[in-house]
């Protein structure tokens, strides 16, 4: 059994899917299910109830998750004791495009001796981690308040609707949300991401239609291959827009007022970490 098993079976459990489970982790998911594959040949047992729909813990894997966080995490303090103090442990995020390349640029500028480490992980690990001393800090967007973790106000983060680049809206300069009632919506669930689907849902609402649901949610990239080649729309981080090429999607600017989260940083409540003023700086001389 190899702590890289354990943590690519971690991963899995936590999204209940193969493709975002590849995509957290930054491999290609035939090395996640030939991993899972090797570690339930060994352990003897199934882990996960595959359907073509869904995927789910069976209860060897309901038993194994709580065993493979505490081998993990003692993993990680042993590292620590023998590394030493670390650098600097950001969470991330899809999504953030050139907004954290020019937030870390910003931060070597001011502390190049610093080593950054980045972990990009859902949203309530990265909650968990800050208030636990695991991550010095984390990107979030539009977070409920949680206990150990405050948040530092960052920057708005405008979203942009996607659609098929043949599509007649797509050639717009901006559009009206009514305007895509006609289009199923692919869209993350939103146990991965309540205030995004939350303000998608509630702006289709407001604009006096209900969205028609697109497919069953997968990876980004699952999502704009299929709407490169069928009639959907989703969103996407402006910032992050910007820096995807995808010849057959084209991404349209929302019609004033928008569609926009707040992006913040979350650090520990109980003081700063090490670094935290110069990453703190180096998000506002993003900005500047």
């Amino acid at each position: 059994m190899e702590l890289r098993q354990l943590s690519y079976f971690v991963a899995v459990a936590e999204e209940l899917h193969f493709g975002r489970a590849a995509e957290r982790l930054h491999i290609v998911q035939s090395a996640v299910s030939q991993q899972i594959q090797r570690l339930e040949r060994e352990l003897g047992a199934e882990l996960f109830d595959r359907s073509p729909r869904r995927v789910r813990l069976t209860g060897a894997g309901e038993r194994l998750l709580p065993e493979a966080r505490a081998v993990l995490a003692a993993a990680e303090r042993a590292r620590a004791a023998v590394a030493g103090p670390a650098g600097l442990r950001i969470g991330t995020s899809t999504g953030l495009g050139a907004h954290l390349d020019r937030v870390l640029e910003a931060f070597v500028r001011r502390a190049p001796d610093v080593v950054v480490e980045l972990y990009s992980l859902p949203v309530a690990e990265r909650l968990a981690r800050v208030a636990g001393g695991r991550l010095d800090a984390a990107f979030v967007r539009a977070v409920e308040p949680v206990p150990g973790v405050r948040v530092h106000p960052l920057w708005p983060d405008p979203l942009v609707a996607a659609l098929p680049a043949t599509h007649p809206l797509a050639g717009r300069a901006e559009i009206g949300v009514e305007e895509l009632a006609g289009l199923p919506l692919a869209l993350t669930e939103r146990r991965t991401n309540p205030a995004l689907v939350d303000l998608v849902v509630g702006a289709c609402r407001e604009a006096g239609f209900e969205p028609l649901p697109g497919p069953s949610p997968g990876s980004l990239q699952d999502t704009l291959a299929s709407i490169g080649t069928r009639p959907l729309w989703t969103v996407v981080y402006a910032s992050h827009a910007r820096v995807l090429h995808s010849p057959r999607v084209a991404f349209v600017p929302f019609r004033a007022p928008g569609l926009t989260l707040p992006t913040g940083l979350a650090v520990p409540a109980s003081g700063p970490t090490p670094h935290l003023a110069t990453l703190l700086l180096a998000c506002d001389d993003h900005e500047s």
